[in-house]
């Protein structure tokens, strides 16, 4: 997944490029070195030329002929996509799909081209070197350059506590920033400018829903098929939820030796092994299970750190990795995960939580300002008042920053967080920017298509694909995202609002698709995902508080994290609400952790 690796520059590279290269990135000693560009890829990289063009590629690009014929032969896509980038320019974008990040160089004009797929599949960094663009798909490879700094971005350490991981194009050093889904990075002789290839078209069909469903069960069929990693039998992730088990039962349609895996925690409220059994029973396929315990989580956190090329804060990461490494245990060089269904088709209870309050502005103005509003506020703050004062409250902020009231960094003066001369070093405002400009790029008026598509870009491809390729890579295996095929993205953008949510009822047409295929136990299963107790073990676990107090503790939140502020939370944590403090140890502690492991 992270293989891409490599370099434009505005010098004569022909002489020694291979001495060139490795003089440049002295760490990657036994990389493959194409001579006329001074292009490097790992083992699963694919270099393809066409005259004095050349193209790396890595991930498993298709190109797009007419309607959904789709061509992908490994041994010439590279070769195809050096030819198409003479032919056409970054035009050729608009043919490929799949998953990719690539690089393409033309020696002659000095001009090369950088993308990432639209969906943020496969990541890319870049940064301005001496006569040269060096990329990458893993961050650690870049700061080999010996023209880099390693200077810690401290807007990005901001970024990192608002989202819990560093949403691009930021990136954890300063001079270094990553490609953003759907976009390129044009280089002309030393010149870059950055440009988006991709916006989904959010149009309401006019088919029934009948017709709607019936396509939706056909290409997302022939998406798990393409999926499947040829003579070997598929193994999945299985929670028991909506995603994972459709994925299951399809895989277990087309290949019968098809294996699931889950995980489970004992801890209340968070184990939903008995969905991902019940599923197992319903499609008749053998369930691998393990039970993730503390020690098991003491064990993960270092490795962790250690993996991720940037600070990294979904403790998710946890059962993800146990998932992946019990799939390998048993034989599984690739997965097939579910991530994405929740996003295309209205999943998140934020869907319906910002759709009761949108209720609030189709009342008259007039008689919101003059008399709901006044009124309110007159109320005394309890019970069932003290809801209709925080619904008004709330309804009254304009989206997207009224899904950002619950945020910690919103919760709690930024003064008490940060230290000031940190916080004179940045702009606070930053992350909320991000996500109104993500909010607001797409051309439709439909306030659920927006969260849809902000969850693309920050959810899924800053968060949850970040998490599992990451992990399934640390696991030793591959994994592949059927729900996130093209076909499916495009197909799901074209579903009316009031299909995908049925009053406030989420992810209606999505089960009513698969209501005659998924067990009534999945139908009726509420959303939960790999989330870890690590806030309730935190409590009790000598060794979590050992690694989690040690780590609040740490020297590299020194100028940055006021002491007071690690020390409250602590003692929040202890006496408060366990599982939401435990959230910002979390996260606290993984970015310390990975300051020791890389610094």
């Amino acid at each position: 997944m992270y293989d891409l690796l490599g370099w434009f520059s505005t010098a004569d590279t022909k002489n020694s490029p291979s001495e060139l290269v490795r003089t440049i990135f002295p760490a990657c000693q036994n990389l493959e070195i194409h001579a006329l560009s001074a292009l490097a890829s790992g083992k699963n990289g694919k270099i393809g030329k066409k005259d004095d063009t050349i193209a790396l590629v890595t991930g498993t690009p298709r190109w797009r002929n007419d309607g959904e014929t789709e061509s992908s032969r490994d041994t010439d896509i590279a070769a195809s996509i050096a030819a198409a980038f003479r032919r056409e320019g970054p035009e050729f974008l608009q043919r490929l799909t799949g998953t990719f990040s690539l690089a393409v160089f033309d020696s002659r004009t000095r001009q090369g081209l950088l993308a990432i797929d639209r969906m943020g599949v496969c990541p890319l960094a870049y940064a301005a070197a001496p006569e040269a663009l060096i990329f990458s798909g893993d961050i650690n490879l870049l700061t080999a350059h010996p023209a880099l700094n390693t200077r810690l971005n401290p807007q990005a350490l901001m970024a990192y506590l608002y989202f819990h991981m560093i949403p691009a194009p930021l990136s954890i050093y300063e001079g270094i920033d990553k490609l953003l889904p759907g976009h390129y990075l044009y280089w002309n002789k030393g010149s870059i400018t950055i440009h988006r290839y991709w916006l989904p078209r959010f149009e309401d069909l006019s088919g029934n829903e009948r017709e709607l469903a019936t396509e939706l069960r056909r290409k997302l069929k022939t998406a798990v098929s393409q999926a499947l990693p040829g003579e070997e039998s598929p193994g999945t992730f299985l929670s028991g939820g909506l995603d994972s088990s459709t994925v299951t039962g399809l895989c277990r349609q087309l290949h019968p030796e098809t294996e699931a895996f889950s995980i489970g925690f004992s801890a209340k409220g968070y184990d939903e092994m008995e969905y991902a059994r019940a599923a197992a029973r319903h499609f008749g396929l053998p369930l691998h299970e393990h039970y993730v315990t503390p020690e098991d989580v003491v064990k993960a956190i270092p490795l962790i750190a250690q993996t991720y090329d940037e600070p990294f804060g979904n403790a998710s990461a946890v059962p993800t990795y146990y998932c992946a490494l019990l799939a390998r245990n048993n034989g599984k060089s690739r997965l097939l995960a579910g991530d994405g269904g929740d996003e295309l088709f209205a999943g998140n209870e934020r869907y319906g939580k910002q759709k009761m309050f949108a209720l609030y502005q189709n009342i008259p103005s007039w008689m919101r300002t003059h008399f709901i509003e006044p009124v309110v506020q007159t109320l005394p703050s309890i019970s069932m008042v003290g809801k209709l004062k925080s619904y008004v409250d709330q309804a009254k902020i304009p989206m997207p920053d009224r899904m950002e009231t619950y945020n910690f960094l919103h919760r709690s003066p930024l003064e008490e967080i940060f230290e000031h001369d940190f916080l004179a070093s940045i702009d606070h405002h930053w992350p909320l920017s991000h996500i109104q400009e993500t909010y607001s790029a797409p051309d439709t008026n439909s306030m659920l298509k927006r969260m849809l598509y902000l969850d693309w870009k920050i959810t899924l491809a800053d968060n949850d694909l970040r998490k599992v390729n990451r992990m399934c890579t640390q696991a030793g295996v591959d994994v592949r995202y059927p729900m996130l095929d093209m076909n499916v993205v495009n197909l799901a953008a074209t579903i009316p609002d009031r299909m995908l949510m049925k009053g406030f009822e989420l992810r209606s047409f999505y089960r009513n698709t698969f209501s005659d295929f998924l067990p009534p136990t999945t139908l009726e299963k509420r959303k939960h995902g790999f989330g870890l107790p690590f806030g309730l073990w935190l409590r009790s676990n000598p060794a979590l508080q050992e690694i989690a107090y040690d780590s609040l503790g740490s020297r590299h939140f020194s100028g940055i994290i006021r002491r007071d502020y690690l020390d409250r939370l602590k003692s929040q944590h202890q006496s408060g609400h366990a599982s939401y403090y435990g959230v910002m140890i979390w996260v606290l502690m993984m970015w310390s952790q990975w300051a020791e492991s890389h610094h």
